[in-house]
């Protein structure tokens, strides 16, 4: 009988410290995972987080806003200082591109911080390729001009012709590049009134030039542009310089923007023409 009673007192104390441990082991699990599973809460908010982060961000690029400081005489076609600018400058434009080099033109010209207006034929952004050219061109942060789609001389057009020369250029850069243009210069120089009313409609600034030579025969070399460029007689405060999309003049456009910046010109940016510059 003893025995038994012993037997079952023993038998009682092994359950009683097997609940005690029991209990201690839930008490220190209640104890321990709490911890583990607000590091977890916390390392998925901050996944979350950093994730929603990503996917909010937003690049917000600043326009900076400046005044206008220049305006184009109409008359001459040259470029202008408004109040205090600097009188001292000369604007680049570059006739036909993109036929063969106006993207390296654009690199040159990108290389040396100079700006510069490149006009377009319609007949030269027909393909992806060309397209694809014209985009880099804009994308580099340089102006696109109107030059008509086939090169033409409009005078020699019915206006309804005019018209057509002239619009699908616009649209087809704007669908390139995002924008219409914001100047137009004719072939050969040569408007008509329907022209000039046009590039009014459209909201272009008319543009000719003060002199240009690398279409002439006698200039068909990098010395030889790069040398009248800079030192003709012509040359003067806010000179329009016509320039082509030609293999000498892309040769000497570094040459070129040197030379007239030795003289103390400074390359204007066409931006800050009257009627142009972002108000």
């Amino acid at each position: 009988m003893k025995k038994r009673m012993l037997y079952i007192s023993l038998l009682g104390m092994l359950l009683l410290a097997s609940c005690n441990e029991k209990i201690k082991s839930e008490t220190t699990l209640s104890k321990v995972s709490p911890p583990e599973v607000e590091k977890e809460i916390e390392e998925v908010s901050d996944e979350e987080v950093e994730y929603n982060s990503d996917a909010d961000l937003e690049v917000v690029e600043e326009t900076i806003v400046q005044e206008p400081q220049y305006e184009l005489n109409t008359k001459t076609y040259s470029i202008q200082p408004i109040g205090d600018a600097n009188p001292k400058v000369v604007l680049l434009t570059i006739d036909d591109a993109p036929d063969k080099r106006a993207l390296d033109m654009a690199k040159t010209l990108k290389g040396l911080n100079a700006q510069a207006i490149f006009f377009v034929n319609g007949h030269f952004i027909a393909t992806d390729e060309q397209r694809a050219i014209l985009k880099e061109i804009h994308n580099m942060g340089f102006a696109i001009g109107n030059h008509t789609n086939t090169h033409v001389n409009l005078k020699t057009l019915s206006e309804e012709e005019q018209r057509e020369e002239i619009i699908s250029v616009n649209d087809i850069v704007e669908e390139v590049t995002g924008e219409r243009p914001l100047f137009f210069r004719a072939p050969f120089g040569v408007n008509t009134d329907f022209s000039r009313a046009l590039a009014i409609e459209e909201g272009m600034l008319l543009m000719n030039w003060s002199y240009g030579y690398d279409f002439e025969r006698e200039f068909m070399t990098k010395d030889k542009i790069a040398d009248i460029m800079v030192n003709t007689e012509l040359l003067r405060n806010g000179s329009n310089l016509l320039m082509h999309d030609r293999d000498w003049t892309a040769d000497a456009l570094g040459d070129i923007v040197n030379g007239l910046r030795d003289k103390g010109y400074e390359i204007v940016d066409p931006n800050l023409i009257k009627g142009l510059a972002k108000e």
